[in-house]
């Protein structure tokens, strides 16, 4: 990682250069992650934002940066770095992947993202930022994470709808007055990376739904197992 103190001058490049990336990366990372609703923005795609006109082998780095700094200091964001999980094999037993506890970036030369996540505190965030129109985004986030949290960090497409359908989201339901198509309201958590689908059954017909690295990304983990404990706690009927 290039270090923040290190001047534009260092990279190749004068002030006036470096500024204009740093906006150019901020504008893209706003833009690309209100576009999306916040899926993960790719590695490759900002530096090919930044190469574009420069070849300097550590600039990306130093850009990246000065525009992460830029995004907390303005905006309160975090731009964090995601790597790509590994989907796990259909047939490996259960015991022997890795539990969705851990903090775990499998293998090497996996892809790598950015995602912005608010550094404000959470009475802040819900007072000044949080848009209540889309409470019912984050809620859907909560319950499905939750219950392939619960299933151990995987958990088949027939057995997530059943438990969904109890809460009246149903498969078929391609106009819920909330979520519209239901099969694309889930879809949009595996875009967003909460999620990766895995084909299993010796057709390969069968879906099965794990935890991706947005889900195990440790601030958010240990945010929504806390959430999980605390409804145990107050005697939260089990979702089985």
């Amino acid at each position: 990682m290039a270090d923040l103190s290190q001047g534009a001058s260092q990279v190749g490049i004068s002030e006036e250069e470096k500024d204009k990336l740093v906006a150019e990366v901020v504008r893209c990372v706003l833009f690309k992650t209100h576009q999306s609703s916040g899926c993960p923005i790719k590695r490759g795609d900002l530096t090919q934002l930044i190469t574009r006109n420069y070849r300097q082998r550590s600039l990306p780095a130093f850009i990246v940066n000065e525009a992460r700094s830029k995004l907390a200091s303005i905006f309160g964001y975090d731009l964090r770095e995601i790597q790509r999980t590994r989907a796990s094999s259909a047939t490996q037993p259960q015991a022997s992947r890795p539990s969705p506890s851990a903090h775990f970036y499998p293998g090497t030369g996996e892809q790598k993202s950015y995602i912005v996540v608010s550094k404000l505190q959470d009475d802040i965030y819900e007072k000044y930022v949080e848009n209540r129109e889309n409470a019912h985004i984050t809620g859907f986030v909560f319950v499905v994470v939750s219950l392939v949290h619960l299933a151990g960090g995987r958990i088949s497409s027939e057995d997530l709808w059943h438990h969904l359908m109890r809460l009246g989201l149903d498969e078929n339901n391609e106009k819920h007055p909330i979520f519209g198509n239901m099969k694309h309201a889930l879809e949009s958590l595996v875009q967003q990376r909460y999620l990766q689908k895995v084909k299993a059954g010796t057709e390969g017909n069968a879906l099965i739904y794990e935890l991706a690295e947005r889900a195990l990304d440790q601030p958010f983990f240990e945010k929504h197992k806390n959430c999980i404990e605390q409804m145990a706690d107050n005697g939260a009927p089990d979702p089985n």
